[in-house]
Parts: C-alpha cells; sequence; structure tokens
C-alpha cells in the first residue's frame, strides 16, 4: 500500500457521517470496502492478495453455518480485510467472540470503523498482524475458522514465509511445494493449530483441487477433518466479479479419522446456504483420487462407484495427443498448389469442430476432411515422379519457414511429421464444453487439436461402440482442467485416470 493510497482513503473516510455509516453497515452493507475498491483497481489489489468478498456470498457461507445448528463459542475471521465475515458472523452467532485477523493498515482502519458503526466493540478483537504470525489460543466450545484468505501467488511470497510453510508440513509428514500460494498457507495455519469438533470454511479459487502444490493441502484435509463438503462453483459462474477464477467453499470437520466427503456444483451464491445438492464419495477414494475433480465425476449418479467392475480408463486405454506439425499452414494440404503423391497426403482431423459438429458420435467418411503432408524418412521410398513432387514441395516449404521451426529443428529429419496410427476412438481436449468422444470408423489421423484412445486389449466394435457412447454421457468438465474464463483442458493422463465401469459391464449389457 502506497503512502498516495492511503491517503486517499483517509480523505474519503470522513465522507461518511457517524448516522449514515452506521445505518448502514448495521443493515449489512459496507460502503467504506467499497469505495476502497473503487480507489484501487482489481490489478492494484491482486498484487497484495485483496479481494474483499461480496456481501451476498458472505450470508451465504455464514447461513450455511447456521444451518447445521452447531454451537459456535468464537469465530476466527482470517484474512479479515474490512469485516464482512467478521460482522455477519458476530450478528449471526450473538452468543460467540469473534478474532478479526488483518494486517494491512488501510482495511484495519475501515475494519475498525464498521466495528464501531456496528456496536460491536464488545465481542468483535482486531488483531492487526500477519495471520500465519498469530497463535490463536486454545478455548472451551468449538471454534469456526471463516473467511477468504488472501491469493498471492508464490512469485510475491517471502522466501521466509515459503520455508515456514515448508517446515509447517515436514513436522506433519507432508512434502510441501513452495510453489504454494499463499491461501495455502492460511489453509495450513488453520488446519494444524485447529481443535477437534471446530470448523472451517473458506473460499479460495478451486485450482488447489487438481494442482501439483495443492497436493499437501489434501493431504492435510484428510488428515485432520473428520467431514468435508466441497461446493464448486460451476464454469460459468464465478463468485468474484472482479477474479476470473473457478471458486470453491470447502467446509471442514476437524477430527479425525475421515468419515464422509461430499462434493456438489452450485450455480449461484444462493445454493450455497442450501444443504441439498451433494453426492457422496467414499473416503478410500478421495484418498486415491490424484486430482480431486475428479471426485465429482466420480459420485455423478451416472456412475456407481459402488459396484465391482469400477476401473480407470488408462487400465483399457493408452492416450496419446494429436501430433504437432510445426506449422499447419504448410503440412496441412492446401496453401501449397503443387502437385503431390497420394502416399503422402493423410486425411486427418485438423478441427475440433470437426468432431463437436457431428450429428452421431461417428466419424464414417474423409472426404470433408483436409489432408495432412506427411513425408517418408526415407525419400528412394518413392517413386522417382513423386520425389520430385516433394522435392519442389520441400523447396517452397523452406521457403515459408518450415524448416525453422522449433518442431522442425528438434525433429530428424526435420520434414517428417510423423503421425501416428488412426486411433478408434478420437476425442476433443480442449474447449467450454465436456470432450467430444468419436468413433474414427474411416481411419483419420489426428493432429493436436485433438487426442487419440488406442485399446490396450482387443476389444470389438460393438465394445468401442459402447464405449464411446458411455464416455459421452459420463464425461463432465468438472474431470478436468478448468482455466480463467471456464476453458476446460483435459491432458492424456488426466483422460487415463478417469473412473470408468471395466469392459466386462460392456461385454454383459
Amino acid at each position: 500500500m502506497t503512502m498516495a493510497s492511503m491517503l486517499s482513503l483517509k480523505q474519503q473516510l470522513p465522507l461518511y457521517g457517524n448516522d449514515e455509516l452506521r445505518r448502514s453497515v448495521t443493515n449489512g452493507a459496507d460502503p467504506l470496502g467499497d469505495e476502497y475498491c473503487l480507489l484501487h483497481t482489481p490489478e492494484a489489489r491482486r498484487g497484495e492478495g485483496i479481494t474483499l468478498t461480496p456481501t451476498a456470498l458472505v450470508d451465504a457461507m455464514i447461513d450455511d453455518i447456521v444451518r447445521r445448528d452447531i454451537k459456535i463459542a468464537r469465530i476466527v475471521d482470517a484474512g479479515a480485510g474490512t469485516g464482512r465475515f467478521s460482522l455477519t458472523a458476530a450478528r449471526m452467532f450473538p452468543d460467540a467472540r469473534v478474532l478479526a485477523v488483518e494486517k494491512h493498515p488501510a482495511l484495519v482502519a475501515i475494519l475498525r470503523k464498521n466495528i464501531a458503526a456496528s456496536g460491536l466493540q464488545d465481542r468483535v478483537e482486531v488483531i492487526e498482524k500477519d495471520y500465519r504470525d498469530v497463535a490463536v489460543p486454545k478455548i472451551e466450545g468449538r471454534t469456526l475458522y471463516i473467511g477468504n484468505p488472501p491469493y498471492v501467488r508464490h512469485h510475491d511470497i517471502d522466501p521466509i514465509w515459503k520455508g515456514w510453510y515448508a517446515n509447517l508440513m515436514m513436522t506433519l509428514g507432508i512434502k510441501a511445494s513452495q510453489l504454494a500460494g499463499l491461501h495455502i498457507h492460511f489453509y495450513a495455519k488453520t488446519l494444524t493449530q485447529a481443535d477437534k469438533g471446530d470448523i472451517v470454511s473458506f473460499i479460495t479459487a478451486a485450482e488447489w483441487l487438481d494442482v501439483g502444490y495443492g497436493s499437501a493441502l489434501r493431504s492435510l484435509l484428510l488428515a485432520k477433518a473428520a467431514n468435508i463438503e466441497l461446493s464448486v462453483f460451476g464454469k460459468e459462474n464465478s463468485a468474484f466479479s472482479d477474479a476470473l477464477t473457478t471458486s470453491a467453499v470447502c467446509v471442514a470437520e476437524i477430527g479425525g479419522p475421515l468419515k464422509t466427503v461430499e462434493v456438489r456444483e452450485v450455480q449461484c451464491i444462493s445454493d450455497l446456504s442450501l444443504g441439498d445438492g451433494f453426492a457422496n464419495v467414499t473416503p478410500a477414494l478421495a484418498k486415491s483420487a490424484f486430482r480431486w475433480t475428479e471426485l465429482f465425476s466420480m459420485s455423478d449418479a451416472r456412475l456407481d462407484v459402488s459396484f465391482g467392475g469400477c476401473t480407470t480408463l488408462g487400465e483399457l486405454f493408452n492416450v496419446h495427443r494429436g501430433q504437432v506439425t510445426g506449422m499447419n499452414s504448410v503440412w496441412t494440404h492446401g496453401a501449397y498448389k503443387g502437385a503431390l503423391p497420394s502416399e503422402v497426403l493423410f486425411p486427418a482431423i485438423t478441427r475440433a469442430k470437426e468432431l463437436i459438429g457431428l450429428t452421431e458420435a461417428r466419424l464414417e467418411r474423409d472426404i470433408h476432411l483436409k489432408r495432412v503432408i506427411d513425408l517418408p524418412r526415407d525419400m528412394d521410398e518413392l517413386s522417382l515422379t513423386a520425389k520430385e513432387q516433394v522435392v519442389r514441395f520441400l523447396q517452397w516449404a523452406e521457403a515459408a519457414g518450415a524448416r525453422n521451426t522449433y518442431i522442425a529443428r528438434h525433429r530428424k529429419p526435420w520434414y517428417r511429421v510423423a503421425l501416428r496410427d488412426p486411433a478408434p476412438i478420437v476425442m476433443t481436449y480442449m474447449a467450454r464444453r465436456p470432450p467430444r468422444f468419436v468413433r474414427n470408423l474411416c481411419g483419420a489421423r489426428i493432429i493436436n487439436v485433438a487426442h487419440g484412445l488406442y485399446p490396450r486389449i482387443a476389444l470389438t466394435h460393438q465394445m468401442l461402440d459402447k464405449f464411446t457412447d458411455w464416455l459421452n454421457l459420463n464425461v463432465s468438465v468438472a474431470a478436468g482442467r478448468t482455466y480463467a474464463g471456464g476453458l476446460t483442458k483435459f491432458e492424456p493422463g488426466e483422460v487415463m485416470r478417469l473412473r470408468v465401469p471395466s469392459i466386462e459391464e460392456f461385454t454383459n449389457n
């Protein structure tokens, strides 16, 4: 926070008279916090991890705790900001004391004014300190840890704190990556100091469910929690207007061993306060899942994970990405106007739309597909006429810059694209929709717009058809890796980890 920013904020604070401020804050608003956000752009605030939680989201998360009818003795607001969680929780739990922990001086100034305007000075204590450096004292009764931990990327975290986090997790026997963001530090601090029966309810970016550095947090939750509830916002719905990220609310009751894991996708903020829509996942599956978004597809009603015939797709198929040509404009036939021998032209899927646009999940003809030029390693395999045609093409390709691309420089010979053999099932892997699986009946090749599924065991055409239909019905975007803006990607390894029925299920039906 620059001195100019703090002065600007201080100039704004007196604009609100005591009566006006008191009425507004008592009614659940945060006018000074809103003013702060107007004075500081999301980009400026993001570097310090300052993203104030929408009041509707605060209300929904606290209502979710209230509906459980749990007696709460104390509330800890980790990274309290301007006090939105602290004040709402204090009103909803009138017998509980509140610790509001915040280190940013400007936010603390607003926090104290909001507390005073609410008349809650006797029950809300402000600790102006880094939450990681706060030892929350033991008490009789249950503590609710609630809030929106600050999101700061590891690049902006002091190495001393990175070491603190790694050492903290090491004492628990968990290997932790120093790539973890500040929100993961807050989770670790909370889960290690919370007592049995305490409740943790945090909203953060959902990426920790899947990424490598999130594995430490997943292990810590599995070790510390008796019950876990995960609510993930749908890919088209952001909980924050100024943050392009998928959000996840995790509610954990401390005191293992783990008994229940429940997951759900919510479409709007108000859904959070409802106790329905959850699907159960067994603790064994939660512990074995490589990525926790897999839990959402595992729990889908269309895949009964309780039957004995459950396996992974990788047990039945190898999954390979389509070939990278290095310069599609050269190697996809069309720009070159000269003649080329038919034996070097291969019908190929070059656009995901060629799969998504099919009425049925069957690619039976290649007449509409473009041809990819794939030359043999040894030109002597070609007839004299064909070889002359290829030489003229290569001269054109070099002039177009195809030899100097990164891909061409790292393959031998530079001109050999080396398309894989046709895969009996092909799939799209990046879109704002679930992947499309298609039976490749015409033997089309693929470039890097699609993945190919290659059976590891002998499968009949009928079994491949049934398997393709099942995948299209059951694989959702929840099983992929979602980026800002809702774009979902499926890497080959992620596809191979999908839970699917065993092949006997398709044989017997």
